[in-house]
């Protein structure tokens, strides 16, 4: 159990969100879990939840040495990880560079590496947490990030989570949903927003802090990133109040029919795309942790086609590719590539290349 004291326990208390020592969704939610549908599929599904072959990465440095002509760049470094260039401002998103998304060396293995270090990182004006998973708080880098002291935004009491790995306090601020914060001289805002979820670290910490989408906003621009959700019924809210975004990032990843109250999945993901009123969306939280039972690159192949057949603009970068989205025209279907490479290797049978490793503790 967390220990909550001085005002972060009185906000605790106070919020909507807080009943019976636990925070809770907005509307009745199930879990799910690894029922025997789950486990089967775990089992004998036979689907490739790891690419057999290399996923392309590209190096961003060069481009984030240049400004961004339409004064919106960003940059998928992997699953949630996004560098976010507003306005001449850096906003760097659920940061997560270490090897594993678990926290036992078994389980959430990344799939390829990182395409920047955190020493490569440019300076970063807000670091931004959707909520306190292993795939979106990665110990190892919030203790690199500290030690940066870059400032960061994130959910009610997750605050307690990160001044246990070093950071200041006064870096820290946490937002309940449907509140605001303006910084930077009100350059940057950030607003939590309601999202269907649920928390926790350990065996005995569920749902003891909160877990938010989030709106970020500049001058000139705006963007929606929904952290990890299911679909609920505040999409359209957040839209009349918050929208329109010049891009709506949404999980499509770690998802399965037991798990749509908490995780979209590429068909939820459309749906929630057009309750949040359309625009330009990148699909984020897939291909980089074996997390989920589906084959790796399903997401997204799912997304584009649904896509296809409903008119929604939907753009795929590579990993570690800065794009700045007015200027995109369409998806990139780069995964494809990756297949057709382990599939030459089958016909020729020769072994297929295995994915990059790396040994995370270079990765500062």
């Amino acid at each position: 159990m967390l220990n909550y004291t001085g005002i972060r326990r009185e906000r605790v208390m106070a919020s909507p969100q807080f009943r019976n020592g636990v925070f809770h969704n907005a509307e009745l939610t199930t879990m799910g879990g690894m029922s025997w549908p789950v486990m089967r599929d775990f089992f004998f599904d036979g689907k490739s939840r790891v690419p057999k072959a290399p996923l392309p990465l590209e190096r961003p440095l060069a481009t984030w040495k240049r400004p961004a002509q339409t004064g919106l760049r960003a940059t998928w470094l992997g699953h949630s990880t996004m560098l976010l260039e507003m306005d001449g401002l850096r906003i760097l998103t659920d940061p997560v560079f270490g090897k594993r998304a678990s926290p036992v060396p078994i389980g959430g293995t990344r799939l390829h590496p990182p395409p920047v270090t955190i020493d490569e990182l440019p300076p970063i004006d807000v670091v931004l947490l959707s909520h306190d998973h292993y795939d979106h708080l990665d110990a190892s880098t919030m203790r690199k990030i500290a030690a940066r002291r870059w400032p960061i935004v994130t959910s009610l009491g997750v605050g307690a989570r990160l001044e246990k790995l070093g950071v200041d306090p006064s870096l820290i601020v946490e937002l309940d949903w449907w509140e605001a914060l303006n910084t930077l001289g009100g350059s940057l805002s950030f607003m939590a927003t309601p999202a269907r979820h649920f928390s926790g670290r350990g065996l005995n910490d569920r749902n003891q802090t909160l877990w938010s989408s989030w709106v970020i906003e500049t001058d000139s621009h705006r963007v929606f990133f929904s952290g990890d959700t299911g679909l609920h019924g505040q999409f359209e809210e957040i839209a009349e109040r918050c929208g329109p975004f010049d891009l709506t990032m949404l999980e499509i990843g770690a998802s399965n029919p037991a798990w749509h109250a908490i995780h979209l999945g590429p068909t939820n993901a459309l749906k929630a795309f057009e309750q949040l009123g359309g625009g330009t969306l990148l699909p984020i939280h897939w291909s980089t942790f074996d997390l989920a039972l589906h084959a790796w690159d399903e997401p997204a192949e799912t997304l584009v086609q649904l896509a296809a057949s409903t008119g929604a603009r939907v753009l795929t970068p590579r990993i570690g590719q800065p794009i700045e989205p007015a200027d995109e025209s369409g998806p990139t279907p780069w995964w494809r590539g990756v297949r057709q490479s382990q599939s030459v290797a089958a016909s020729l049978r020769i072994p297929a290349l295995q994915h990059s490793t790396y040994d995370a503790s270079t990765v500062r």
